[in-house]
């Protein structure tokens, strides 16, 4: 392979391109990575890669962009790391917090059909991403049950907290119940980090995780508490990026700092991006009420995009050095199961509320969103089309 040396502007230019480009959900952006690494400037092998990207599906946190840190981490060191990690997230996170800008302002306003049509492609987005996540993390009747067991906790404590429980015991009763041999090993995984360094980043990411709420407790800052959520979300989420939505709407919607409406119609317009679902978090930051949150604006998107961002950079460096030891216990590999198959359980319950309940206010808004799930899982069309054609059929819909 070529030297593993490359500047870290070099490297923000690689991933400033794939961050304008990389539609369609943290699957298809790994297999942009490896087109990109692999084939076309052959960064990494092939047995590199497939350990990467192992590596960052075992952990909480946005896959996708934890591939792209891992890559940058190891062509550019640090800075390398920084510059994947803007370039690939900075278009989206700046288009989203520019849509909410607009939102706020009444440019919008006019266009509330639109808004509600972001809102109902919503649950399709959510339906595809249920059915897709069941397949492969559900694959049999024990974790069927555990995804079915996380749906009704979260259900019935519709709060934070509970989501939180849901993962600890499906967790624990994955590497109880669930039998699973253990991977073998990939050796030539490339990285800079010691383990020194890969401890100090694990210390940290707990340090700030246990430390925050209680800060939050000693301060009752509204900012503190919005950085807590914020890390939360991004240090919890199992399976993907559509896994952060209930943690994100227990956290912001119901103590009014932002909409159920804003909310979903956010998430629905974060659909129409390329680069990570994460960045909705930039969106949700800018749209904010400052007196609730303490945060808004383009401060305010800032911000919260680093704030859940942040664990998953921690994770990558933490894990890295100690990757091939872990992988290898099937103790791990069970509890991981029970856990996969819970966030499918939490992300069915968003599924049901709030995002059906608050999107679907009308047998039309049904057989649009039932459109919506034929184009994206029947037909495979693009989701930046069917966002699309939602916004414009809700905006023929809805009387303005």
């Amino acid at each position: 392979m070529p030297s593993l040396t490359r500047s870290p502007w070099h490297i923000l230019w690689v991933f400033m391109r794939l961050g304008l480009t990389s539609f369609g959900g943290p699957v298809a952006h790994l297999g942009y990575f490896r087109t990109e690494f692999v084939e076309r400037r052959r960064w990494l092998d092939d047995r590199s890669y497939a350990d990467l990207v192992a590596l960052c599906q075992f952990l909480p946190g946005p896959a996708s962009s934890q591939v792209g840190m891992a890559v940058g981490l190891a062509r550019g060191g640090w800075a390398g790391m920084l510059a994947a990690w803007v370039g690939f997230t900075l278009p989206s996170a700046l288009a989203l917090i520019v849509f909410a800008q607009l939102l706020q302002q009444g440019m919008l306003a006019g266009a509330a059909g639109a808004l509600h049509g972001l809102k109902v492609v919503a649950v399709a987005v959510v339906a595809q991403a249920v059915w897709g996540m069941g397949k492969v993390l559900c694959p049999d009747r024990p974790r069927v049950a555990l995804a079915v067991l996380a749906a009704a906790l979260t259900l019935l404590l519709p709060v934070a907290s509970a989501q939180v429980g849901a993962i600890v015991v499906c967790g624990v009763l994955g590497r109880l119940w669930l039998h699973l041999p253990g991977q073998q090993a990939v050796v030539h995984l490339p990285h800079r980090v010691s383990r020194r360094a890969g401890g100090v980043a694990l210390i940290l990411f707990a340090l700030l995780l246990l430390g925050l709420p209680l800060l939050v407790a000693a301060t009752d800052s509204p900012l503190v508490a919005t950085l807590d959520a914020f890390y939360r979300a991004g240090a919890l989420v199992f399976g993907g990026g559509h896994v952060v939505l209930p943690l994100l709407q227990t956290a912001v919607v119901p103590g009014g700092a932002v909409s159920s409406t804003d909310f979903l119609a956010g998430y629905g317009a974060a659909q129409a991006v390329p680069g990570p679902l994460f960045t909705f978090a930039a969106y949700l930051g800018a749209v904010m009420r400052p007196e609730v949150s303490g945060l808004g604006g383009w401060a305010g998107g800032l911000v919260c995009l680093v704030a859940i961002f942040l664990p998953a950079a921690l994770l990558v460096v933490g894990a890295l050095p100690f990757w091939d030891a872990w992988r290898q216990r099937s103790a791990v590999q069970s509890a991981l199961a029970g856990v996969n198959a819970g966030v499918v359980g939490i992300l069915l319950a968003a599924l049901v509320h709030p995002v059906a309940t608050s999107a679907l206010l009308s047998l039309t808004d049904a057989a649009l969103a039932a459109a919506a799930v034929l184009l994206l899982v029947g037909l495979r069309w693009p989701p930046l089309v069917v966002v699309a054609l939602a916004a414009l059929t809700g905006w023929g819909l809805v009387p303005l």
